[in-house]
């Protein structure tokens, strides 16, 4: 199946499609009960068919948050997380997604500033890249811990090998922090016709994580098309199937629009290279 934008819904697109997926990046409407532009969603539905169509060690990344009925947060984003354990996933991490712009506050709960990401596989992950672009405080200094060491047969330990000094930057936590709201999270004008976008940062960071050039990534509900669109960039074959014909007709035009410099084709290697010259950039 060519790379594409498909108008079509995902529960039923999925039946012609093979197994073929190897990372899907999406995020679900905030609700149980929520109309997407006059369509209903059926998480169930979704997970069963991303399962059918996912690769065995595919990863499926799942961002979505809470929200607040009758003064009660509705616990969705747990219900999604057993819906996908039900269907045989394992939970390989549950990731925030940090986000530098604010909801008006509340005036009787702290603000809301985070999202949940969970990395679902379909049994042990196949690819793993874990982008090493954390500071460390102590680089370049010996390591807390000194000269490895083993066990001996009387008991006794024996050093094996030299100190290790700290590299400049580490593995990053499972928390990330990108910029968001107006122009933060795409400089493509035609996204905001979409009432929720990715931060294109986002995306390409768990299309680094989870994947390798070649593949094909997919998102179920393409939305403003932010996956199908760093999938190109990053060399990766992309699909993408939205249920809106006007949602998918934008996401197609901005699919094919022109590279821009910030988000040129990188592998993981030359990711965390590109970081260590600039160690703000997420």
């Amino acid at each position: 199946m060519k790379s594409d934008i498909y108008c079509a819904d995902f529960s039923d697109f999925a039946e012609i499609m093979g197994k073929e997926v190897d990372l899907t990046v999406t995020s679900p409407p905030y609700s149980h009960n929520r109309q997407y532009n006059g369509f209903n969603f059926d998480v169930d539905k979704i997970v069963e068919a991303l399962w059918n169509v996912t690769k065995d060690g595919g990863v499926c990344v799942w961002v979505v948050g809470d929200v607040t009925d009758d003064g009660s947060e509705s616990g969705m984003p747990f219900d999604h997380a057993t819906v996908f354990l039900d269907h045989g996933w394992n939970l390989h991490d549950t990731m925030i997604f940090e986000k530098s712009g604010l909801p008006f506050p509340s005036k009787n709960r702290y603000t809301q500033s985070w999202e949940y990401m969970f990395i679902f596989s379909r049994g042990t992950p196949k690819t793993v890249h874990l982008l090493k672009d954390k500071p460390n405080s102590n680089a370049g200094k010996p390591s807390y811990w000194g000269k490895p060491t083993a066990r001996q047969k009387d008991g006794s330990l024996k050093e094996c090998g030299k100190i290790y000094t700290t590299p400049d930057f580490g593995v990053r936590t499972n928390i990330w922090r990108y910029v968001t709201g107006n122009v933060g999270c795409t400089q493509d004008k035609i996204a905001y016709n979409h009432p929720a976008i990715f931060p294109e940062m986002l995306v390409r960071d768990h299309i680094l994580s989870w994947s390798n050039p070649g593949d094909l990534v997919l998102d179920p509900m393409a939305g403003s098309g932010t996956t199908p669109k760093i999938a190109r960039l990053m060399q990766r074959e992309y699909i993408g199937v939205e249920i809106s014909k006007k949602y998918a007709d934008d996401a197609r035009e901005r699919t094919l629009l022109p590279c821009n410099n910030l988000y040129l084709p990188l592998t993981a290697d030359e990711f965390n290279e590109s970081i260590l010259k600039k160690p703000d950039g997420k």
